[in-house]
């Protein structure tokens, strides 16, 4: 029987207190143990920024890619392997700026793997600039003006794109975040879940 013990690791998180990224990473391990996944039949795949950090915290096959390459890695590792459950997992600057092409492009293949994409509209471990998903006029400490440009919706982008299942959900309504988790795990076909932290 696999639990959530086993995707527990030594290793301790070191984000920020209050971080979304605690709600994600439990909702990943509920989601994965529930659904009786065990560690080694899991691949965590991430790019560059505070979310990438996630298979750190969690005992399962984590792959750490260049910044905007996660699906790409993710895609290919599915390929070589069917029988992973492969989750790709980004933040919003990671997917929605330096990956958008590549998140266009995966959705078009419809490659049975979930996305799980950490959205706070700024760059976090750069300590806060506008990310593609910030709205019109907001403006963050690290701005000397209000953003100037609009947000890219990445629910439409990933509608228009091919995505075959789409969900949104909030970092700190973990209960609501596992079972989306699981269904777009359970999902036969690209899942796409953003997460609003």
């Amino acid at each position: 029987m696999v639990t959530r013990a086993n995707f527990n690791s030594s290793e301790e998180p070191t984000w920020c207190k209050g971080c979304g990224n605690y709600g994600i990473l439990n909702a990943v391990k509920m989601a994965l143990s529930e659904r009786e996944i065990a560690p080694h039949q899991a691949l965590i795949v991430t790019g560059i920024g505070c979310g990438s950090k996630l298979p750190h915290y969690a005992t399962v096959n984590g792959l750490h890619t260049l910044h905007g390459r996660v699906l790409p890695y993710a895609t290919g590792a599915k390929l070589a392997n069917p029988e992973l459950t492969v989750v790709a997992v980004g933040g919003d600057g990671d997917g929605m700026a330096i990956g958008a092409g590549h998140f266009v492009n995966t959705a078009r293949r419809n490659v049975d793997m979930t996305y799980i994409l950490f959205n706070n509209e700024v760059y976090g471990l750069t300590k806060g600039q506008a990310s593609p998903t910030l709205p019109l006029g907001l403006q963050t400490k690290s701005m000397p003006e209000p953003n100037m440009q609009g947000n890219v919706n990445s629910l439409m982008l990933a509608m228009t794109s091919g995505f075959t299942w789409i969900g949104r959900g909030y970092s700190y309504n973990v209960k609501q975040l596992v079972e989306l988790t699981q269904q777009a795990i359970r999902h036969p076909g690209l899942a796409y879940l953003e997460v609003l932290q």
